[in-house]
């Protein structure tokens, strides 16, 4: 069982109570990448080929171009991991409609299992722990993430909405 939340003090912005959100932070994203880790490793993959899966799920037909902006990565990191997901037929390209020098990305019918399958580690963790929060405490906590996102990037987050 978890311990008991410790409710923030009125005094949230001093240094104790960063400090605590930050710990919450760091551990948090730790366990929950643990999560997905473990099936990662198995298809000797990792982390930055995971948010690219990720990122290519929640918006078929996304660019090379998007989705570098959206993984804030160099081009060359990229290139590396969306080339060992093409050879492992995990994602598939073809050209743009408009412009037939871009490429648009999609998963593959495997590709797409294998995101399923690493979503769900992560999909059992949140739920329960957006269970266990509350409706409330979710949104405050969604509201603190997207105070951590400069401004001129919250455009391209709220497009993965669309």
């Amino acid at each position: 069982m978890a311990a008991p939340t410790q409710s923030a003090s009125a005094l949230f912005l001093r240094e104790p109570e960063l400090r605590r959100g930050m710990e919450l932070l760091y551990f948090g994203n730790s366990h929950i990448t643990r999560a997905i880790d473990r099936g990662l490793a198995k298809q000797g993959l990792g982390r930055a080929h995971h948010r690219a899966l990720y990122f290519i799920a929640r918006k078929p037909d996304l660019t090379v171009s998007e989705l570098l902006a959206l993984l804030n990565i160099t081009k060359q990191s990229l290139g590396r991991v969306l080339n060992e997901l093409l050879e492992r037929d995990l994602v598939e390209t073809r050209p743009g409609e408009r412009d037939r020098r871009q490429r648009l990305l999609r998963l593959t019918e495997p590709g797409a299992a294998m995101e399923a399958l690493l979503f769900e580690a992560l999909r059992e963790r949140l739920s329960a722990a957006y269970s266990r929060a509350g409706q409330e405490a979710v949104t405050g906590f969604w509201k603190v993430l997207e105070g951590l996102i400069p401004e001129d990037e919250m455009p391209r987050v709220e497009a993965l909405r669309r």
